[in-house]
């Protein structure tokens, strides 16, 4: 009898767990056809159907469960094995981070330089989204750490707290407009499917009135150039606008009150249990951190 692949039984939890083969394939970095035949090949390998496949999808049948409870133990041993024996600098794995857009302004490069000095064969690939589709991402288990605005209430997902970003209101620097006065120009914001967005459109409507005008914006640096070409004021991180502060194309003003800080965590999937996402996540906490022990800004 040919001996199980461990490679067929990877692929054959990842569509258990992402629940059909196109999210298998991208949390695999494969194609949809090389998923396709792995699990065929597992079939006929142990001359029996696995999946009953229908118009609600695919389900596990009968054999299909029996095998699921070994496959979860092969994955588990080989995930220890990685931990206990494998040198860090042999590694050779494949990370997908996603992240917001204000970490990507801040300490990202110093994360990336970090896991690269952890795992020097580590291939990591990047995508900068909003937290929302960083969520829905994960849970479709097409990225593997996400940091972004949360945590993530859900059972299966783990989530380490990074330090939060402190905003400010800014406006152009030449302008001298009354505080109380600014809020009646149009005031730009984070992306219409995110939290400041909608705990800035709560606070506006108590402070300011059902005539303020707020103008979302899916581009963190987009928002700090209309503040500055004089096109809207903005509450922003105070960790970015200090250098445009600086520079002095923006200023900051007070209006008596201000939006709580950002929190962001760093979020990943706890079932499986994977070793080099968990120490990647805490790795992320200490980069957040350093960075933010260095910025006078926070």
């Amino acid at each position: 009898m040919t001996p199980l692949n461990l490679a067929h039984l990877e692929t054959f939890l990842a569509i258990v767990r992402t629940g059909g083969v196109r999210r298998a394939a991208a949390s695999l970095n494969l194609t949809q056809p090389a998923v396709t035949a792995r699990i065929r090949n597992l079939e006929t390998m142990l001359h029996c159907t696995l999946f009953e496949r229908g118009a609600g999808g695919m389900t596990l049948t009968r054999e299909g469960e029996r095998l699921l409870r070994h496959a979860e133990t092969f994955a588990h041993l080989a995930e220890r094995v990685t931990q206990d024996l494998i040198a860090p600098g042999a590694l050779e794995r494949y990370l997908r981070i996603g992240v917001s857009e204000t970490i990507a302004q801040c300490w990202l490069p110093d994360l990336v330089a970090r896991l690269h000095a952890a795992w020097p064969r580590l291939e990591i690939e990047l995508t900068v989204d909003v937290s929302r589709d960083l969520r829905e991402r994960l849970m479709g288990r097409e990225i593997d750490l996400a940091i972004l605005l949360g945590p993530i209430s859900d059972y299966t997902v783990d989530n380490i707290d990074l330090p939060g970003f402190d905003l400010a209101w800014y406006v152009a620097a030449g302008d001298t407009t009354d505080p109380a006065a600014c809020l009646r120009r149009p005031v730009l914001s984070y992306a219409r499917s995110t939290r400041p967005y909608r705990e800035l459109k709560s606070l506006l409507l108590e402070h300011v009135g059902p005539e303020a005008r707020i103008f979302p914006s899916s581009s963190l640096s987009a928002a700090f150039r209309l503040v500055e070409a004089r096109l809207g004021v903005a509450a922003l991180p105070r960790a970015l606008g200090a250098t445009h502060v600086a520079a002095g194309r923006l200023r900051e003003f007070d209006p008596g009150w201000v939006p709580g800080p950002l929190r962001f965590t760093a979020s990943w999937l706890g079932e499986p249990g994977n070793h080099l996402v968990a120490e990647a996540a805490h790795i992320a906490q200490q980069v957040a951190e350093a960075w933010f022990s260095d910025n006078p800004f926070r």
